[in-house]
């Protein structure tokens, strides 16, 4: 059974993205065959791994998935691709009952044969984030070392608890990542203890490191891993993996 990570925080620059594309790297490099699910509607999961954004979603059509994934420069990782026109980011947003039971199928059934789907989303608690999470079994979300980190926390909680009671014990909660850490500052290390101390197990043992690397990687369409093989991003991104196949 594929293990399905919902990527979400209702925070935009977090990290969320950067996330998706180095954790399914760095997954697909361990030997994982991996898909990444770009829902986002800047397209930057798209982007950043050297691919344009599709004229149409290829949740939104009838075909079979498959017709629409993209290959990466890591050979067991597939991209299936965003799309940034706004008819498209409307519907999926907005999708009826019908429709959001076809984004469900296709993010079910149509991904069945990949041990890990990793689905990028926006940054928001709408419908297309709300769906994601009813389509996944884990939710990952990053959160920046500062002190607006604990903002918005309590409502994303309370989303992806309503959701784990209507998939009656599909969605777990993966874990929490602290991202854009910088050990020079105490600033950091407080909101660290603060996270850690509310949340205990959940939060990932392995934290994202500021790191110039890391920000660089997706104007070259690639992840850090393939930027900066021996750089402080590329590092943790692998300590994640190695974290996210224990658990």
């Amino acid at each position: 059974m594929s293990r399905v990570l919902c990527i979400a925080n209702r925070k935009g620059g977090v990290g969320k993205t950067t996330t998706a594309i180095n954790l399914s790297t760095a997954l697909a490099r361990a030997g994982s065959k991996t898909l990444l699910v770009d829902l986002d509607p800047q397209c930057n999961a798209t982007t950043g791994l050297g691919h344009e954004p599709c004229d149409q979603h290829p949740l939104l059509q009838s075909d079979s998935l498959r017709n629409s994934l993209l290959p990466t420069r890591t050979k067991a990782l597939d991209l299936l691709p965003g799309s940034r026109r706004f008819q498209d980011v409307e519907t999926l947003a907005t999708a009826t009952n019908g429709q959001t039971a076809t984004l469900q199928a296709h993010l079910t059934r149509g991904t069945t044969s990949y041990d890990f789907v990793l689905i990028d989303c926006p940054p928001s608690l709408g419908p297309l984030t709300q769906t994601a999470l009813s389509c996944s079994t884990e939710v990952v979300m990053p959160i920046q070392c500062e002190y607006f980190a604990m903002e918005g926390l309590t409502q994303m909680i309370r989303v992806i608890g309503d959701v784990m009671q209507q998939q009656t014990g599909r969605l777990e909660f993966g874990g929490i990542l602290l991202t854009m850490y910088d050990h020079s500052l105490e600033l950091t290390h407080e909101v660290d203890a603060e996270v850690r101390e509310f949340f205990g197990d959940i939060v990932f043992d392995t934290v994202i490191p500021r790191d110039v690397a890391v920000s660089e990687a997706p104007s070259h369409g690639k992840s850090v891993l393939e930027h900066a093989a021996r750089s402080r991003g590329t590092r943790a991104y692998i300590e994640l993996c190695m974290e996210v196949l224990d658990r």
